[in-house]
């Protein structure tokens, strides 16, 4: 076991205050800081000692993968992260989808650092977040007849074959038809459901919704496309999933985020950033569900994991351990390669051989060879590691 430095992220989108004050540093933050990232990802791998984690996983794969070596790489990436602006309306590709774009991209010598490049590596990203606040995020089709509702109500002519999608159940054509309204069209359509957005925001989140985005992101097709999608409000501690081919976006809150090692993203608006509406639509899953929120289930004695919403996912689980109290010293079930993440008091991590003191924001990373740690002090410490073996 041994400390580990994650990399920050200054995404415009990020807070600069959150991750700061987690991490004892001066607020506000010089720039704005939207996740540290803990993991082995060569976009940006946290550091052992000066020496990027990356290597040292190339090094020792068997001592510090064991049976994850299968995976190829430290299959998990952890992240904090801290939204106060809206993150983009995106949507993740399925493993074959992934390794499909990724190899396209490569044959056509697409560079790896273009702003227009899709697959920045042929894996797939299932994601899920934890909320340390209260926590907005878009996520999933709503039920078809009562957006058709909703986009009635701002009598704009654009959005009557949207409408009449919808209520056919067809959210493919609604969702296709609103990504590929012509520019002046989308403006205008945006500016007159603000307009009326804006005179019911107080009394209806759908309204609010419409009019926040449509102020921030003037003529984006992406503020139309949200209104589809079911509004979520994480409390402390609950999870959401994100799996394949689920349009989604976080709008605001601080969270811990766990995810397969992947940087694949396909976005669909409410960002400067590279749009592939083609790519985005051959990726998207076009049918309304609940979306897939979860509280948090006792995992032993004072840890608590979120298995319901990982169906099927190998590469990352997710444990919080909750020290002090009534659990003086608390446990963390797992084996293979580990990342201890310390959000608040302080910790001593002990793994049998190796022991760390860690205060808000502080990590460590536990090799494979390594047992279950044993935490004992005050805090609240996220463990990520890889899902349970099933014998």
């Amino acid at each position: 076991m041994r400390a580990l430095t994650g990399r920050i992220q200054p995404y415009a989108w990020g807070s600069r205050a959150a991750i700061a004050a987690i991490q004892g540093r001066d607020v506000p933050s010089a720039t704005p800081e939207a996740e540290l990232w803990l993991g082995a990802h060569p976009a940006a791998p946290s550091t052992v000692d000066g020496v990027s984690l990356a290597d040292l996983v190339a090094a020792d794969p068997d001592g510090t993968l064991g049976a994850a070596r299968r995976f190829g790489r430290l299959p998990f990436l952890l992240k904090l992260l801290a939204a106060d602006q809206p993150l983009s309306l995106q949507a993740h590709p399925d493993a074959a989808q992934a390794r499909a774009g990724f190899d396209a991209e490569e044959a056509a010598g697409t560079p790896l650092s273009a702003p227009d490049r899709n697959y920045k590596d042929p894996y797939h990203k299932p994601e899920m977040i934890v909320a340390l606040t209260d926590f907005d995020a878009l996520c999933g089709f709503a039920p078809p007849a009562s957006t058709a509702a909703l986009l009635d109500t701002f009598d704009q002519p654009a959005l009557a074959p949207v409408v009449a999608a919808l209520r056919a159940g067809d959210l493919r054509t609604a969702v296709t038809t609103l990504l590929e309204l012509p520019a002046a069209t989308c403006a205008e359509t945006v500016a007159g459901v603000v307009a009326t957005a804006a005179k019911q925001a107080a009394g209806d989140p759908a309204y609010a919704l419409a009019a926040d985005l449509g102020e921030r992101y003037p003529g984006d097709p992406g503020v139309l496309v949200a209104l589809l999608l079911n509004q979520v409000r994480l409390r402390p501690g609950q999870a959401l999933y994100a799996p394949a081919g689920v349009l989604h976006a976080y709008l605001t809150g601080v969270g811990v985020e766990l995810m397969a090692a992947s940087d694949n993203v396909l976005r669909g608006g409410l960002t400067p950033k590279h749009v592939d509406v083609p790519e985005l639509l051959r990726v998207l899953r076009f049918e309304a569900a609940t979306p897939p929120v979860a509280d948090p289930e006792p995992a032993g004695a004072g840890v608590d994991a979120w298995p319901a919403l990982l169906p099927g996912v190998e590469e990352f689980a997710l444990r919080r351990a909750r020290v002090g109290g009534p659990y003086e010293e608390v446990v963390v079930p797992g084996d293979g390669p580990r990342v201890l993440f310390c959000v608040s008091g302080r910790v001593i991590a002990d793994d049998g051989t190796d022991t760390l003191s860690l205060g808000p924001g502080g990590a460590a990373f536990v090799g494979a060879d390594r047992p279950a740690v044993r935490l004992t002090g005050y805090g609240e410490v996220y463990q990520a590691g890889t899902a349970p073996t099933v014998t």
